[in-house]
């Protein structure tokens, strides 16, 4: 009998040791879970910033316009993680202007047909850049740098997607990237104002932009607007 429980006391014993053993293993897997994605956010700040910062942009463009998507992708009906990762994966839209170059970033007039065919590279040069991850955030990331500026009727670059074509995520980011340049200076304009850009973005759905995502834009007109006088 003394046997018995003795045994039994040592079995519960260890069934407890190696339960504790397993928490603290799960707590240092969700740690460096945690430690990862930090250092994946960090990096994608970091090159967000340096596309933005070459292209006359500052922080507040690539913040405004990482807010502007999360909130259409959720009034559109993304989760709330699709949402997130939209956020973060849309500041790296313009990352392929890193190889574009300063004369026709920087210029002040309008571009040359050899210099806008260049410019347009920039969607590619940002699908190389950020091709051949496991991680979804940046899967995405490539996605938008290389669709943003397609168009829904097909007229836009580099491959002339058209319609439902174009991945969700390229069609959210392409309204948030044109709005957010109508109302931001830049060497060859100044900035619109934000009820001019509203229209400019409205007089678009069906060419540019999808029609129903426009609708869902307008709707957050007032939403937008205080976002605008946070950021600036």
């Amino acid at each position: 009998m003394k046997a018995r429980v003795k045994t039994h006391l040592t079995l519960k014993v260890t069934q407890e040791s190696l339960r504790n053993k397993n928490l603290i293993l799960e707590e240092k897997v969700r740690q460096r879970t945690r430690e990862l994605k930090e250092t994946q956010v960090e990096i994608i700040n970091r090159l967000s910033l340096a596309s933005k910062f070459r292209d006359c942009g500052t922080g507040q463009n690539v913040l405004r316009i990482s807010h502007l998507a999360e909130m259409l992708g959720r009034n559109a009906g993304l989760c709330p993680e699709e949402a997130e990762r939209l956020a973060l994966s849309s500041t790296l839209h313009d990352a392929g202007k890193i190889g574009i170059s300063d004369s026709i970033l920087m210029k002040k007039g309008k571009l040359t047909k050899d210099e806008w065919t260049h410019m347009k590279e920039h969607t590619n040069i940002g699908s190389r850049l950020l091709a051949g991850s496991n991680s979804q955030l940046m899967q995405d990331a490539q996605t938008i740098a290389l669709t943003h500026h397609e168009w829904w009727d097909g007229t836009g670059y580099n491959r002339g997607l058209k319609g439902e074509q174009i991945p969700l995520i390229g069609r959210i980011v392409a309204i948030c990237d044109v709005f957010d340049a109508l109302i931001s200076e830049r060497p060859h304009k100044d900035p619109w104002p934000v009820d001019k850009a509203f229209e400019e973005i409205q007089s678009r759905s069906g060419t540019h932009f999808d029609p129903r995502l426009v609708e869902i834009f307008m709707e957050m007109k007032q939403a937008v607007i205080d976002l605008i006088g946070k950021t600036d």
